[in-house]
């Protein structure tokens, strides 16, 4: 398997110049902000700017859907059509600046389990496969460890793997590799070797998916030295980022979640690209900053109609680079408003919350009217019950409420 990994990156060399390489700090993007939405889904239908459109069975399923986003005026679905681009599903702009990465650069590859002809659990490498052939859309045993492993090995022979975790919980199997190997390497191989690989998978917490299928591993990755962390929350940024992420020379963790595959939105028919360190200002405000990302920015935007017409005029920004962070976005946000609040559905020990709650205190202390609140998962296993699930996770209610005891 070594040798045929190594002769599909030979093949590569011949064919690409080093100004094929991507520095993320070179390639800013403006984030996009409000968005169209259409009727008539066969399936529940999320729109990036919070339109939810739902053909579900059962009063509970649709309680569950509406809880994690805000809804938007009927009006906005006359001007959809009439936009530039094109409507993808978040999965669909994953597949697409995925494959559009395959076609540029012919180093990229993927593998892990069920990616090949099956098209991946969530539907994310559909059809490449046939498009690729067997060598570059890889199917692997169900090993983590052993898989992700061959892929930074891959990336040290010069190729650029993206490997796909059924679920980030299995990642947990090759914390290892991830760890020791891929933040690694570059540093202990004296900068002899660089690591360009994209590890992807769906997280966070779904529809009763239970425990173990429930876990968000940013608290558990962020510690590794030499790996960058992002997380897409919109159809826009999960193709951007992909494609950033893909040209990065360094190791980038790409968090999904779970439940925002079937976010629709309409992106350019152009090219682009997201920078893989820069937060997105999502709404502008001038009393509180509430930082959150993936599919808490629902939640946050939900909250937010509630908050405005209580008169209070909250600054959201989707901090989307987990590590490191935007401290310059955040930093401006800050001296605003003077008021923090973060909103994750990572736990509250150890989370992406209490390292962003030490980088404001370090660097913008003076800058702040009252104390860092942080609104976070419990640290509890995720329930299977619907009801008790719900309770572990930040509702919008609850950031009413801070945002409110925070202004006073």
């Amino acid at each position: 398997m070594a040798a045929i990994f190594h002769g599909v990156g030979a093949a590569a060399s011949l064919s690409l110049s080093p100004s094929n390489s991507f520095d993320s700090n070179k390639s800013v993007f403006s984030p996009r902000r409000s968005f169209s939405a259409r009727k008539g889904a066969s399936f529940a239908v999320v729109r990036s700017e919070g339109t939810v459109n739902l053909n579900l069975k059962g009063r509970r399923a649709q309680q569950l859907i509406s809880n994690a986003v805000a809804t938007t005026a009927d009006s906005i679905d006359a001007s959809s059509s009439s936009k530039p681009g094109h409507e993808l599903l978040l999965f669909e702009a994953l597949q697409e600046g995925l494959e559009e990465e395959m076609e540029r650069d012919p180093r990229v590859c993927v593998m892990g389990e069920d990616v090949g002809h099956y098209g991946g659990s969530y539907k994310v490498t559909k059809e490449l496969a046939k498009k690729f052939g067997d060598l570059r859309v890889l199917d692997t045993p169900i090993a983590e460890n052993s898989f992700t492993g061959m892929g930074i090995g891959a990336a040290m022979t010069g190729l650029r793997p993206v490997v796909e975790g059924m679920n980030m919980g299995f990642l947990l199997l090759a914390f290892n590799q991830i760890s020791n190997n891929c933040g690694m390497l570059h540093y202990t191989s004296g900068g002899q070797f660089t690591i360009p690989i994209v590890i992807r998978g769906p997280g966070g917490v779904g529809r009763q998916l239970g425990a173990e299928h429930s876990q968000r591993l940013e608290s558990y990755f962020q510690s590794i030295p030499g790996i960058q962390m992002v997380a897409c929350s919109t159809p826009y940024n999960a193709k951007g980022l992909m494609k950033a992420a893909i040209r990065s020379e360094n190791p980038v963790i790409l968090f999904e979640h779970v439940l925002l595959y079937n976010l629709k939105e309409r992106i350019p028919d152009e090219d682009y690209i997201c920078n893989l360190e820069e937060a997105e200002m999502v709404r502008p405000g001038e009393h509180v900053t509430i930082l959150t990302y993936s599919r808490m920015r629902y939640h946050v935007m939900q909250a937010a109609k509630t908050l405005v017409n209580k008169g209070y005029d909250p600054e959201v920004i989707d901090i989307r680079s987990l590590k490191p962070f935007d401290l310059y976005t955040i930093g401006n946000s800050v001296k605003k408003t003077h008021r923090v609040l973060i909103v994750e559905e990572c736990m509250r020990t150890g989370g992406i919350g209490a390292s962003l709650t030490a980088a404001i205190t370090e660097n913008f202390n003076d800058y702040l009217d009252a104390p860092i609140v942080c609104l976070s998962s419990q640290d509890v296993p995720t329930p299977y019950a619907g009801t008790l699930e719900e309770v572990t996770v930040v509702q919008p209610a609850q950031i009413v409420t801070a945002v409110e005891q925070l202004c006073k």
